[in-house]
């Protein structure tokens, strides 16, 4: 854990903006009618990886909540995964809009062949930009000669 709390990222994440739809998969109950409801909302995702995603929405989805997450590759592919939230920011920008309020989703449960189109998507984006991830091996320190 880092010291903010949230897990450090084991999958190296690439920012890139692609459209998502994130569907609850446990249904809620509505607090005036008492009737249940899932939610379902097209968004964007900021950044993703083989593991998870940050996915931009002003009306995020509680931490724990189990959600379907279909993203949509440019290449026209569609990608189906399981997802946790894992955390959730509500962030104000200067002008009062919730421009990068969204959820963390940690995908789980999910085979490889379910994930390996975004995969093989973001280790062939020419567009992505790495702007975090999992720890790099360090080169190796030139060895000092014994005389």
């Amino acid at each position: 854990m880092s010291v903010d709390g949230h897990k450090h990222q084991q999958h190296e994440r690439v920012n890139v903006r692609m459209k998502v739809r994130i569907s609850t998969i446990d249904s809620e109950r509505d607090q005036g009618t008492g009737r249940r409801f899932f939610r379902t909302a097209q968004a964007t995702c900021a950044n993703v990886s083989r593991g998870g995603a940050f996915v931009l929405t002003t009306d995020p989805v509680a931490p724990g909540r189990r959600v379907l997450v279909e993203i949509e590759i440019p290449d026209g592919t569609q990608v189906q995964a399981i997802g946790r939230v894992a955390w959730s920011k509500v962030a104000v920008g200067p002008t009062g809009t919730l421009d990068e309020s969204g959820i963390g989703v940690e995908f789980v449960g999910n085979s490889a062949d379910q994930i390996q189109p975004l995969q093989d998507y973001l280790v062939r984006s020419a567009r992505g930009k790495r702007i975090m991830g999992a720890a790099k091996p360090r080169p190796e320190t030139a060895r000092s000669r014994s005389a």
